[in-house]
């Protein structure tokens, strides 16, 4: 589909809209269009870097929806980003740590786009001071988010609110983000700062915004998700996780609320507490659509009179922009090199759906790594893919990308035989079945209010109830699940891997990566009951990088890697798993 006709599709696809913008858009008549990105996660090119093949989507299909409107002009066009755009790729690992001293892709990128407003998210944070400090310096436009409180001088860290005006309409945007980041992150991540709850930061700065600015149109720009009850919270909960629509009913103020961080895509029309009509939009992730709000505006012996609609634009309707692919093309040949580099080889296959039914080469590697990088006598970890397969062969780096997804830190922490045992208690509960051997299945999946499984959104197959990276095991002990018995007593640790006695009264050291030593999961504080604020008391070590560079680093010092697995655990009884496993498999992976 060429340029030009991507400009008349989207004219044809709001024609009256349109048509009324392009007829009157004189100083008494404007159309705005106000386009949001959110959760790109490094999509910026059509490569998938991590994999070595196509992606169907990025940063550069939105370059060729942008320039179809801005060639168009029926719309003054405002480009806006909702965080989280700077982790989950090689393309932005590569410029966050291996090359700090050249201008971030991000920056680079964005401003090529002519961005307005950025919003960070809690994956921008998690790259830590040296690199979304810089982002400021080199954005042609304002980082906002008034909620990330400096300790200092107790004044948002970032800009709180950013002002546009186009033809006399002014627009407010005030940015907040998810102030559940001290639940995942390290505090040496976000040193100097806190998190201010959505709610309070809102009640504060609309009014101060209305009074000082009087905007014609208020957005929010909340790198927050929708589901306020998401993660077991309520609309009474202080820091909550997915405040953005909650916030927006109960702020009188706001016209459209932009909401991002949940990655699943929304587009509808509520009324706060006063009645008033509020418009919310958001985003699938890895730049697959963009939020739209369409803006018109009539100006009258009274004032402007808004009117607005909201709209999800696929991404897959237009082409990468090839103007937009030539000019960053020395950046996609120096990352393609850097993640083509050989680091090791591997003797063996990985399958990471195997994580899912036993002890596995897959998660027993993070646990070797994290043993040997630790002086711990235990190690606790999750399989972070479900679907990961590497062949036997050379390892490069951009396998890491595959055995190993998030920027996590690792932690030695202090834990009792009984936390230990609290913590595998909870992750079986997220993890298996109910109902145990009565059930048809092992794992627990999602169920409508039917009692029908639920099909994914994200995979051919079904959705499990809980996330897969919450479902940790240990190394260090021999132990099984016994899925006979009921939640909360089905781990039975029979020994330390040496034999020696393991105790619940003994204290012992334990490596687990920095999410879920900060609470992320409830693990540690709903599994094995610690209280949050007693959660730093318990480290004794952290690494200053993340465990991907520590697993290159490992793999890269061995040269060739054999997948083992020592079967220090077990799911019991063995009969009932080796029966449902298959049937297990099959939904989950789309073979029922």
């Amino acid at each position: 589909m060429n340029q030009i006709f991507q400009g008349k599709l989207f004219i044809t696809l709001s024609i009256l809209w349109a048509f009324a913008c392009v007829q009157s858009n004189d100083d008494d008549h404007v159309c705005l269009c106000i386009v949001q990105t959110s959760d790109i996660h490094g999509a910026f090119f059509p490569v998938n870097y991590a994999e070595g093949t196509e992606r169907p989507y990025s940063m550069a299909n939105i370059a060729a929806y942008v320039k179809s409107m801005r060639e168009a002009d029926s719309c003054h066009v405002v480009l806006i980003d909702n965080g989280d755009i700077i982790q989950g790729d090689p393309s932005v690992y590569y410029y966050n740590f291996e090359v700090p001293e050249v201008k971030h892709i991000a920056s680079r990128a964005m401003n090529y786009l002519q961005y307005q407003a950025m919003t960070p998210g809690n994956h921008d944070i998690e790259a830590g001071h040296k690199v979304y400090d810089r982002l400021p310096q080199e954005m042609n436009f304002p980082l906002i988010a008034a909620n990330i409180i400096d300790k200092s001088s107790g004044k948002p860290y970032f800009k709180p609110y950013t002002i546009i005006d186009i033809k006399g309409i002014r627009i407010a945007i005030l940015g907040l983000i998810t102030p559940a980041i001290p639940n995942w992150l390290p505090e040496n991540i976000w040193e100097g700062m806190y998190f201010q709850d959505m709610l309070e930061a809102a009640s504060q700065w609309v009014p101060y915004i209305q009074e000082n600015e009087k905007p014609h149109i208020l957005i929010g720009m909340f790198h927050a998700g929708v589901d306020y009850t998401a993660s077991g919270y309520t609309k009474e909960s202080v820091y909550n996780e997915n405040a953005s629509k909650l916030v927006a009913e109960q702020i009188p103020g706001f016209d459209i609320v932009f909401a991002g961080h949940d990655h699943r895509g929304w587009n509808e029309v509520f009324f706060n507490q006063t009645g008033d009509e509020v418009l919310l939009l958001a985003p699938r992730a890895y730049a697959q659509n963009v939020a739209v709000a369409e803006i018109t505006g009539n100006k009258s012996k009274y004032g402007w009179e808004i009117n607005k609609r909201g709209f999800l634009q696929e991404m897959s309707d237009f082409s990468p922009d090839e103007v937009y692919l030539e000019a960053f093309k020395n950046a996609m040949d120096s990352i393609e090199a850097w993640v083509n580099e050989p680091i090791g080889y591997l003797r063996g296959k990985l399958d990471a759906s195997e994580s899912l039914f036993g002890d596995n080469a897959f998660t027993d590697l993070i646990h070797t790594l994290q043993l040997e990088l630790s002086d711990a006598q235990i190690s606790i970890s999750a399989p972070l893919s479900m679907s990961m397969l590497l062949e036997p062969g050379v390892l490069k780096i951009s396998d890491m990308f595959k055995l190993y997804r998030y920027e996590n830190l690792l932690y030695t922490m202090q834990l009792s035989g009984k936390e230990v045992k609290d913590l595998l208690e909870h992750a079986a509960g997220l993890w298996f079945t109910e109902k145990g051997v009565n059930d048809n299945t092992i794992l627990a999946f999602k169920k409508d209010q039917n009692g029908d499984f639920v099909k994914s959104v994200h995979h051919s197959g079904y959705e499990l109830k809980n996330p897969f990276f919450n479902f940790d095991s240990a190394e260090g002990i021999i132990y099984e699940i016994d899925l006979s018995k009921k939640p909360g007593h089905r781990v039975n640790i029979k020994s330390m891997s040496d034999g020696g006695l393991f105790s619940p009264d003994s204290i012992y050291k334990v490596a687990i990566n920095s999410y879920r030593g900060n609470g992320g999961g409830g693990h540690l504080t709903i599994g094995a009951g610690i209280d949050k604020k007693e959660l730093s008391e318990r480290i004794l070590y952290s690494t200053d990088l993340d465990l991907r560079y520590y697993l290159k680093e490992f793999i890269k010092n061995r040269g060739n890697w054999v997948p083992e697995v020592n079967h220090n655990w077990r799911i019991v009884p063995e009969s009932f798993v080796d029966s449902k496993a298959g049937k297990d498999r099959a939904l989950l992976f789309g073979n029922p």
